[in-house]
């Protein structure tokens, strides 16, 4: 009953400090519902889109010995799959085709049997070039070492028997050759470097006519990516349960590549960065909103303690008084709790579309669970045990513990936790970012990934010291730093301002925490900001890298279009700038790599060129070596250390001739490394002079065309293009949205939204909300003082120069710590990051937006007193 009935004098008396507290906890429940939604709904997205990705999930290949019926009978009762077909491989001697008067031959190569329907049950597997899409068909390189077209006749060798004789039906591109043509049960390391450069497929009755000794056949296989879990750990581990089965039960009668459990593997990768992301970009939101309840629960802590000495005067006990505490924190955090999930509903559903995020409904309601449960630890936290502390210093014993500790400082403060933890900090983020900064660690074929905690530590303590460095620096400033503080506030204070500094000096601490409140809540909107900035700036440089340009026109191998072409390009509307890109293929040893011919007068401003795609210079003086040496060239890292590479190195390279297609080779020297190009692969490649390689080989062929617009959408300009050319046309709008899945599969355009947001409300609170409720605590002194015959005037002399000093050394102090974070969170995360950005993007606007809001904040708040303070003292002092 008592209970009840201090709860009715709170919502009667109290509802201002009440809502106050409530509004904290809704920030934090609304918080964590909304990132653990989102974040449920990523993990799910980035196994259907790793898994979407995958034409072919299996391919089970035959071993010797074994039965063709029974793998395809036990493929087809393996869990989960949907269809299968038996696939044929071989090899050919080599390839020969006589076109226009002259016979063109080819090295060894492959051959397939595909059975009718393949690429309708496989898409994505074959895309069609030319002619048409069934029959025999011609890879595209294959095509054009050949010179073959639709209807010519082509040879194929056969070991141990005379060259069959087929009609080609169309020419063919193999987007996934590299799994297609897998050595299945080869640890990743074994594998072919690249896919062969003859490859012809024949239909599976043609191939079956034909094969000789040595063909294999391979079950493929397509798996229901519906029956798979949410998460990409469990579905991998689900995958490769079933893989590891399937080849028990066919006992060594066939060995399982599979696919889906590759590209599975990548996303469970990127699903652990999803988590660390949630770490590090929402769990210091949720501290904040939970430190911000906290202080709206101290700075009504005199006013809790005078009630509670009342109450203890007439015989409540210890008992007694932390009851009704856990009764104001549960009816504070209900309300916050109810508040915070309606909150996340609304966001979730103007944000999302959805109400749930995207995320399943047992997700969404686990979230929802978690979150509420936070929030009423939250309320305890900021109520319950700082009235049990009080009700405990009520008593005599107690007392005597207060004033033993009066003017002592805190015992971190003592020991210098601050300064020790900046320093470990700093000593584990150099320590572990002088090899790479590794966080994630994701061993190919085991199912389990993991974090490595250590480096995460580096984060951590510097967040963790500079918040309490802040407190020391706050803290000494107003206790010790009076004369300065004096002549910092003279121009709101006028000749109070010694006065003013004075009494500011008194609640050292309690200012001091709101500076702290205030820092802390702009290096978490400063440095979200600067991330979010800088990951939506490397997603599109990624974008940039995949389509090359605005627009890119890749022209067939066998079109024979010169530099020239790029002139009919210009002409069309939109176009800004045109660059031709030479593409060959070159072997480094044994290893073929694609190799690029550029322009280095104008592929720097073309292609965008960042100084962190290269090694061993810039970008522009590593163009300006290839135009000063034409036979320089650039080489991806791997190779240089393969082949033990030293700047000036001979690099003897072997070429297609553009006459007699003959293998030649051509001297280069090694100028520098490439790790990135607009075009280029992700594995190994080369970079050099177009001039150079057109000369070297007698060819002046150009691949592809990079395409810049004037403005126009790219989109627009990529369809003027499709008129005038039959080549390939691709804009980088479409770019965008395969990596805005790609880049960690996690979309942060609507998750920046959310969390920017929240770091405003942060703010908001942090700055107007905490100095409005401190205020309203120190109303008695105000009153006193208007009695004694302070002008209005005057006592705004002591609320602008706290509001001032709060605001000031708060977003000052914190804008130096989201510089610091902001470095160390893109290095942490780098993995996130692909390719890792060259330079920190910097969203002015919202950081501007952020500081105007929290001045805006401060004024609101000290206008507020000010006008509080128009009562009659006497009255504030009736009621109080």
């Amino acid at each position: 009953m008592a209970t009840l009935t201090w709860l009715r004098g709170l919502l009667g008396q109290r509802r201002a400090r009440l809502a106050a507290t409530a509004a904290g906890v809704a920030v934090c429940v609304a918080l964590v519902a909304s990132i653990g939604a989102f974040l449920a709904s990523t993990s799910a997205k980035m196994t259907s889109r790793a898994a979407a990705r995958v034409p072919v999930d299996w391919q089970v290949e035959v071993q010797p010995g074994g039965s063709l019926a029974a793998v395809e009978q036990g493929v087809q009762r393996s869990p989960g799959v949907k269809r299968s077909l038996p696939v044929g491989y071989g090899s050919t001697t080599g390839l020969a085709a006589t076109t226009g008067g002259s016979t063109q031959r080819t090295g060894p190569g492959k051959v397939l049997g595909l059975p009718d329907g393949y690429g309708a049950t496989f898409p994505g597997t074959l895309r069609t070039l030319a002619g048409s899409g069934t029959g025999v068909l011609l890879a595209q390189q294959t095509a054009a070492n050949l010179h073959a077209a639709p209807g010519d006749t082509i040879s194929i060798g056969r070991p141990g028997a005379p060259a069959a004789q087929v009609r080609v039906d169309g020419v063919v591109d193999l987007p996934t050759a590299d799994s297609l043509f897998q050595t299945v049960g080869a640890p990743p390391g074994a594998q072919a470097s690249a896919p062969p450069d003859n490859v012809v497929l024949l239909p599976k009755a043609t191939f079956d006519r034909l094969a000789r000794r040595g063909a294999t056949t391979q079950v493929h296989a397509l798996v229901d990516h519906a029956s798979l879990p949410g998460s990409p750990n469990a579905a991998y581990s689900t995958v490769n349960g079933r893989t590891l089965n399937l080849e028990t039960r066919l006992a060594g009668g066939a060995r399982v590549g599979d696919n889906l459990g590759t590209a599975l593997d990548q996303a469970r990768k990127d699903a652990l960065y999803a988590q660390l992301l949630f770490l590090f970009l929402g769990l210091p939101g949720v501290i904040l909103a939970a430190l911000v309840t906290a202080t709206i629960a101290v700075a009504g802590a005199g006013r809790r303690r005078r009630d509670g000495a009342l109450l203890r005067a007439r015989g409540a006990t210890t008992r007694q008084l932390l009851r009704l505490a856990l009764a104001e924190a549960a009816l504070a955090g209900v309300m916050g709790v109810l508040a915070g999930l309606a909150a996340a509903r609304a966001i979730g559903a103007t944000t999302f579309g959805t109400a749930s995020f995207g995320a399943g409904t047992l997700a969404a309601v686990l979230w929802a669970g978690g979150a509420a449960f936070a929030g009423l630890l939250v309320a305890a936290g900021a109520i319950a045990i700082p009235a049990w502390r009080d009700a405990r210093e009520l008593t005599v014993a107690g007392q005597r513990r207060v004033v033993g500790r009066a003017g002592r400082a805190p015992w971190w403060q003592r020991g210098f936790v601050d300064v020790i933890a900046l320093v470990l900090g700093g000593l584990v983020f150099w320590q572990a970012s002088k090899g790479g900064y590794n966080l994630v660690l994701a061993p190919e074929g085991v199912a389990q990934v993991s974090v490595n905690w250590y480096a995460l530590l580096a984060p951590v303590l510097i967040w963790l010291g500079a918040g309490l460095l802040v407190f020391r620096i706050a803290d000494l400033a107003l206790r010790r730093g009076r004369a300065g503080l004096s002549r910092a506030v003279r121009p709101l204070a006028a000749g109070l301002a010694p006065t003013v500094a004075a009494t500011m000096g008194r609640p050292s601490r309690l200012l001091a925490r709101a500076v702290t409140l205030v820092a802390l809540t702009a290096a978490f909107a400063g440095s979200t900001a600067v991330f979010n900035a800088t990951y939506q700036q490397q997603a599109e440089v990624d974008a940039r890298l995949t389509n090359g340009a605005d627009v890119t026109v890749v022209e067939s191998p066998g079109a024979g279009v010169g530099p020239a072409y790029a002139g009919r390009l210009s002409h069309v509307a939109g176009v800004s700038s045109v660059e031709p890109l030479q593409h060959r293929f070159a072997y480094v040893g044994a290893d073929l790599q694609d190799l690029y011919g550029v322009r280095p007068g104008s592929i720097g401003t073309a292609g965008k060129l960042q100084n962190a795609w290269f090694g061993g210079g810039t970008a522009a003086a590593l163009m300006q070596t290839l135009a000063g040496r034409p036979d320089a060239i650039l080489v991806a890292a791997e190779t240089v250390h393969d082949f033990q590479l030293q700047p000036g190195d001979q690099l003897r390279l072997r070429l297609q001739d553009g006459r007699t297609k003959a293998l030649r080779t051509v001297t280069f020297h090694y100028a520098g490394i490439v790790k990135e190009f607009p075009t280029a692969p992700t594995d190994s490649f080369l970079v050099a002079n177009a001039d150079h390689v057109a000369q070297a080989t007698g060819s002046d062929v150009v691949g592809s065309f990079l395409v810049q617009t004037d403005g126009t959408s790219p989109r627009t300009v990529a369809q003027r293009i499709r008129k005038v050319t039959d080549a390939q046309v691709s804009d980088i709008t479409d770019s965008r949205r395969v990596v805005g899945s790609n880049l960690t599969a996690v979309e942060l355009s609507g998750l920046t939204r959310v969390e920017l947001g929240f770091a405003l409300i942060l703010a908001i609170a942090a700055t107007g909300l905490a100095l409005a409720l401190g205020f309203q605590e120190r109303r008695r002194m105000f009153a006193i003082a208007a009695a004694l015959g302070a002008r209005r005037r005057q006592l705004g002399a002591f609320v602008w120069s706290e509001s001032a000093f709060v605001t000031g050394v708060g977003l000052t102090l914190g804008a130096a710590i989201a510089s610091g974070l902001s470095v160390v969170l893109v290095k942490v995360l780098t993995g996130v990051f692909d390719p890792p950005p060259d330079t920190l993007a910097v969203p002015w606007l919202y950081l501007v937006a952020a500081a105007t809001v929290s001045l805006a904040a401060t004024g609101i708040a000290a206008t507020l007193t000010l006008r509080a303070l128009r009562r009659p003292s006497i009255e504030t002092l009736r009621d109080l």
